[in-house]
């Protein structure tokens, strides 16, 4: 499957954090044919197995995202919601969201009371949960037959290409980042490499990062690699935490291992492909944080592909800094080796 029709489907598919089954079904059909065998965990992660005779990598990114449920139905039938996971309520006045029941999906628009008919006061505060309601354009009797408390909703499926090579699209957090794990397991079919390699998408990561602690758990891996999604540059956003749209970013910091880092640098240097680095002084608040912590600790090291407009419904990525990413991520797990044991503590 080409990069940009797995995307396509992938972020369409519906996987608020503790709903992942769909998406989780649709990934593990999409490694199958590039790996030994695949396991679907209890709480939705996929567990993609490469097999080999040397060190155990765990690969993870993760595939849940971000959503919002219902938290009441008002008198005429509107939605009230709140937020699963890190969505800003700002973004949603005209968005379209689709509300999942137990009969199927619905569509419905987030609206809010309109500017001409607030008092001068509200006109300064901004959208928040208690001002912000979804129409589906039925009456109340028939919303209460099939929409309950606790149905989940998820952002309007829209997948765009701009020019330039760049893509705007719901849930790029993280999947876009599934997908350079499932570009490298497809490059690695013509490779040689010693690891023993599990790709894992990751569940529940937009709440704390639970699939990777407990994936770290059960596989026991020698090493990780840990990718997410990080900040691009746009008009305003600070320097610091910012990066170039174009190509991949390496961190550096306590919760990440210096000698993976370099080698995973070396990788970069020797394929040509671009890398940028940033620092984070203290945890990652991603996937990488979890694995570094399971069992006895596990060497880790992250990569984040750097994205605009995060959290909302037209995330923007580079799809050649993706691409490149799989291509740095196959030539990089080839290169690990047994004897980076001896090195790892020097």
């Amino acid at each position: 499957m080409k990069t940009a029709d797995f995307l396509r489907q992938a972020t369409a598919i519906p996987g608020v954090t503790g709903n992942e089954g769909a998406v989780a079904a649709f990934i593990a059909d999409a490694f199958r044919p590039f790996v030994d065998e695949v396991e679907i965990t209890p709480l939705n992660c996929v567990i993609a197995h490469k097999k080999g005779n040397g060190p155990k990598v765990l690969i993870c990114a993760h595939l849940d995202e971000i959503g919002m449920m219902v938290s009441k139905i008002e008198e005429d039938g509107s939605l009230r919601l709140q937020s699963v996971g890190g969505v800003d309520p700002r973004v949603l006045p005209g968005m379209r969201v689709r509300v999942f029941t137990k009969d199927g999906e619905l569509m419905g628009v987030v609206g809010a009371t309109p500017p001409h008919l607030l008092k001068d006061a509200d006109k300064k505060n901004n959208y928040n949960w208690e001002t912000l309601f979804v129409d589906m354009g039925m009456s109340a009797e028939k919303v209460r037959e099939k929409v309950k408390v606790g149905d989940t909703v998820c952002f309007e499926a829209r997948y765009v290409e701009l020019k330039n090579g760049r893509v705007a699209t719901k849930t790029a957090d993280d999947r876009a980042c599934v997908a350079i794990m499932l570009e490298a397991a497809q490059r690695l079919c013509e490779m040689k490499y010693e690891a023993d390699l599990y790709f894992v998408a990751t569940c529940q990561e937009e709440i704390g990062s639970y699939g990777a602690a407990v994936s770290g758990f059960q596989l026991d891996p020698d090493y990780g690699v840990a990718f997410d999604v990080c900040h691009a540059e746009v008009p305003g956003a600070p320097r610091f935490s910012s990066h170039k749209i174009d190509s991949l970013v390496v961190s550096k910091g306590p919760f990440l291992h210096p000698y993976l880092v370099k080698k995973l640098e070396e990788a970069a240097k020797e394929n040509g492909v671009s890398l940028q680095t940033t620092i984070d002084p203290r945890y990652t608040s991603t996937d990488a944080d979890d694995l570094s912590l399971a069992r006895a600790g596990v060497p880790t090291v992250l990569l984040s592909l750097p994205l605009k407009y995060m959290h909302t419904n037209v995330e923007t990525f580079d799809m050649h800094a993706l691409t490149e990413g799989g291509r740095l991520l196959a030539h990089y797990l080839k290169s690990f080796n047994s004897s980076w044991e001896d090195e790892l503590w020097i």
